[in-house]
Formats: C-alpha cells, sequence, structure tokens
C-alpha cells in the first residue's frame, strides 16, 4: 500500500518557520508487512534487506524491503526460562509480568558479508521470579528481578541463518521496567566495540519502587553503558574475555563492562562521524520531563537519578520517581534519592556529562504538582514529554537540509522527530517532527543510499513495562514502514 505524506513540520526558531514552510519534504508510504509480534529493532543490511527483532516472540526476521517477504533468521523462544505470561491466565501465572522488551537490540558486524558474518543480540533469558507462587515480586525488595545476556551468532548465507550463540555476557540485570535495550557497534580508536544500553530496572518506581537504584554504582551493570569486544581477546578469564582491557571502570582484580553512568533508560543509540571522528548518541526517557539526547563518552556521568536533563534546578526538591506509599522512605516515597539542589549534584559528580537536548523541560511548580497528584494516590496526571526510543544518523546528502541530523522516534506522541545538529555536533540547530500517525514508534532505520526511512511499531498498545502509553487502536501497530523521499 502506498500514500502520498506531506510532513508536518515543527521549528526551533520561529522566523524560520514562515521562510521555510513551502519547502515541506513530501513522502511516499508504503506498509511492508503488519502484524509482527512487537518489533524492537530495525536495520538496513549490508544485503539491503531489513533485518528486525520480534521483542515478544524472540524472532529475527529478514525482509525483502521490495517484495515484504519475510524468513525467520533465528528463533531464540527456547532459550528464555519464562513462558509467554501475557499468554496465560492470571490464574494461571499468578499475574506475573512480561519484561520490558525480551529480544531487544541487535547490532550486524560492518564486515558481515567480508569474513566476519556476526550479529550481536540482547534478550531477557531468565525470571529470578518464574518459580515463586504469585506475580513473582523479590521478597525483600518486592522488585521483579530478571536476567539479560548478549550473544554473537553466525550468519551462513547459505541457509540465510543465524547459528552457534555464542555468550558474550549473561549477568546483565532485568527487570519489567527500564532495560534499556540497544546494540551499536562503533570504532574506539580505530578499533570497533560493541556498546549495549542498560537502564535502572525502574528502581525507585512503580512495583519496583523499593528497589535500590544502582545508576551511580559503576560496579553494577545498572544504568550504565556498557562496552564489549566484538571478538574475544586473550585473557585468562572467559568471562573478560569479552571486556576491553582499557574500559574506564577496569580495576587490577577485575575486569568492568561498564563505560559510562548515570542512565536512566537509553532506548536509542547509533553513531555519526563528526569531523572523521566517530560520535556516539543515545536518546534517554526521563522521568516526569525531561527526556535526553547525549553523546557518551567513556567514563562519563550522566548524572541519573541526581540530574535529570539540563542541571537547571528544575527538579530541586524532587526525586526522579514517587509513589503513594508511605512505608517507603523519603518525602516522595521511593528509593530514589531526594534532589535538593540539581546544580549543587551536578558539580559534585565527577566528569558530570549534561546532555545535548533536554526535551520538555518543565517548570519545578508544575513538576511538583506532578508529584503531589501521584503521592496522594491520585489519577496520574499527563504530563509533557516525547518518550523516545530507537534513534537513528542520517548522514546523506540525499533529502535536502537532512545531513547530520538525529532521527528519534517517539512512544507518545506517534511521530519522528529530527534534531539537526550543529557542525561539531554538540548542539542541536533546528527541531522538526514527521509521520504523525496514533502508534508507537519504536525504532527507525535508513537506507544506504538516504532516500528511505524505515520505522517499525509497537503491535501491543502499551509496553510491557508499567511506564507504557495507550494510544488509540491503529491499524498500523505491529507494523514495519517504509517512507520513500520525493524529490
Amino acid at each position: 500500500m502506498r500514500l502520498n505524506v506531506l510532513v508536518s513540520c515543527f521549528f526551533i526558531p520561529a522566523a524560520a518557520c514562515i521562510a521555510q514552510e513551502a519547502g515541506q519534504e513530501q513522502f511516499d508510504k508504503k506498509i511492508i508487512a503488519k502484524g509482527t509480534s512487537d518489533p524492537w529493532e530495525i536495520v538496513f543490511g549490508l544485503d539491503q534487506h531489513l533485518w528486525v527483532t520480534e521483542s515478544k516472540d524472540y524472532r529475527v526476521l529478514r525482509i525483502d524491503p521490495a517484495s515484504g517477504n519475510k524468513e525467520v533468521l533465528i528463533d531464540l523462544s527456547t532459550a528464555k526460562t519464562f513462558p509467554n505470561y501475557d499468554k496465560l491466565s492470571d490464574s494461571i501465572d499468578g499475574g506475573k509480568p512480561l519484561p520490558q522488551g525480551g529480544l531487544m537490540g541487535m547490532a550486524l558486524h560492518p564486515m558481515l558479508l567480508k569474513g566476519k558474518p556476526f550479529v550481536y543480540l540482547a534478550f531477557v533469558y531468565d525470571f529470578e521470579g518464574k518459580d515463586r507462587p504469585g506475580d513473582g515480586q523479590d521478597p525483600k525488595d518486592h522488585g521483579y528481578h530478571y536476567k539479560t545476556k548478549i550473544v554473537r551468532c553466525t550468519y551462513d548465507q547459505q541457509t540465510q541463518k543465524l547459528q552457534n550463540p555464542e555468550t558474550i555476557c549473561d549477568v546483565i540485570p532485568g527487570s519489567n521496567d527500564h532495560n534499556g535495550g540497544r546494540l551499536l557497534i562503533s570504532a574506539v580508536n580505530g578499533k570497533s566495540y560493541l556498546f549495549y544500553s542498560v537502564g535502572d530496572m525502574g528502581a525507585g518506581q512503580f512495583k519496583n519502587a523499593e528497589r535500590t537504584n544502582h545508576a551511580q554504582d559503576p560496579a553494577i551493570y545498572e544504568g550504565k553503558m556498557l562496552r564489549f569486544n566484538t571478538e574475544p581477546d586473550q585473557d585468562s578469564k572467559k568471562d573478560e574475555a569479552w571486556i576491553p582491557n582499557d574500559n574506564p571502570f577496569n580495576r587490577r582484580s577485575r575486569q568492568n563492562a561498564v563505560w559510562s553512568i548515570g542512565h536512566r533508560n537509553p532506548q536509542g543509540l547509533d553513531m555519526m562521524e563528526i569531523n572523521g571522528q566517530p560520535v556516539i548518541y543515545s536518546s534517554e526517557h526521563g522521568p516526569f520531563s525531561d527526556d535526553e539526547i547525549n553523546i557518551i563518552k567513556a567514563g562519563r556521568n550522566y548524572g541519573h537519578p541526581l540530574v535529570i536533563g539540563y542541571a537547571d534546578g528544575n527538579y530541586n526538591g524532587l526525586s526522579a520517581g514517587v509513589t503513594d506509599k508511605d512505608n517507603l522512605p523519603g518525602k516522595w516515597n521511593t528509593t530514589y534519592p531526594y534532589i535538593e539542589n540539581e546544580q549543587a549534584n551536578a558539580g559534585k559528580l565527577k566528569n558530570f556529562e549534561p546532555p545535548v537536548k533536554s526535551f520538555f523541560a518543565t517548570e519545578n511548580k508544575l513538576l511538583l504538582a506532578f508529584a503531589d497528584t501521584i503521592r496522594a494516590g491520585k489519577k496520574s496526571p499527563d504530563w509533557p514529554s516525547l518518550a523516545p526510543s530507537g534513534i537513528a544518523a542520517y548522514t546523506s546528502n540525499a533529502i535536502p537540509g537532512w545531513k547530520n541530523s538525529l532521527l528519534i522516534t517517539s512512544l507518545k506522541k506517534g511521530k519522528i522527530v529530527r534534531l539537526k545538529l550543529n557542525a561539531a555536533g554538540t548542539g542541536v540547530e533546528e527541531e522538526r517532527e514527521y509521520f504523525m500517525n496514533k502508534v508507537r514508534y519504536r525504532d527507525v532505520a535508513v537506507s544506504a543510499d538516504g532516500t528511505k526511512i524505515y520505522v517499525v511499531t509497537d503491535k501491543s498498545a502499551v509496553t510491557s513495562g508499567p511506564s507504557g502509553e495507550n494510544p488509540e487502536e491503529s491499524a498500523e501497530q505491529g507494523a514495519i514502514i517504509e517512507f520513500t523521499y520525493k524529490p
């Protein structure tokens, strides 16, 4: 099905709005596939096919964008130890939740078709509460404790199958909320490495409110960016062979995959070359506001849960979460720390790194009103946020004015946001929005020639975690969509 789409745009500079409205881009829209099982990641492969992970069915699909024909490259559903709880009655499973995500991130080795036939996958594989009665909450902190692993598969071009999953790391914590879940291969000093984004497990909010938040602890893989080797090195300890020897938080007695700390729920990850050097960008969910775009750097601290968005003071007197459970500590009934002063916190944090962009930096009095409403046990208010998920770097000249932009999917607003970066890649010159629809856009990819934008949408109306929105029903849920630029 093809439709002509006229892009609706939002501009940061008011003067630019009038000057550029007449030149709004137009795209042909094509639905490549429908009904996929909550696609999480979409990659435009070197073979000119789309590679897609299905989060709930634990399958990797390879799709011909011209015909829509798809083949299953691997089915990892038997590699997890728990059933699909959404397909069981609560009377059977006790109301146990699914993890947020499931089969999540995927990265294709840049030499996939030239001697390095490797594909990297991240998925939640175990639930510590699967054998407990009821909903499986932890008996101590009442959170939902899952486990996540990263594997490297080998791609057989003849059979078109992914084979021999080899474990890179299987000690990454998981949850029903804030798993992060993106993989990326990017170079550091000319050598390729594998990066993985991990959320803070929702520790401090909803039913994980008693769970300790470890985003500031570099020894624990929660609320972090991790870096691994794409191939094992010669370390004698098997579990350290995949960890680079120069990671910033390595210790003499123990190597550590942590690359950066202080993240909340980074669900987007991509790389763009700026002045010949690779720069890694992430998109990250804020609590009530202040969704972030960050440049990921070694050893840096991105503030969560002590600084939210810019260190501008709008979270002074708040925490990064709030509940109505009076038995929990602090003013806001949460294990999240109390934020007395954001600016002071930023000054105290070693290697604090502010975001490149913070969406909806809501004023303090409104945030306090939101928090008071939730603490009182009233209906949760609708606060302004983008809920960003996947991002893609756009580096082509194919669409005029788009080069050096970040494309960001929105789970809440049903749109793709494009941020035009400055020449240094450290700031935003322009912001526009595209492809508005009543869907949850999960991820985005760009064709090799830059003329096509591919997006995937959630099949479910809400995520498996408690932070999901609930848009109206749409015929394009669980869809893979192609937007082709019309010059």
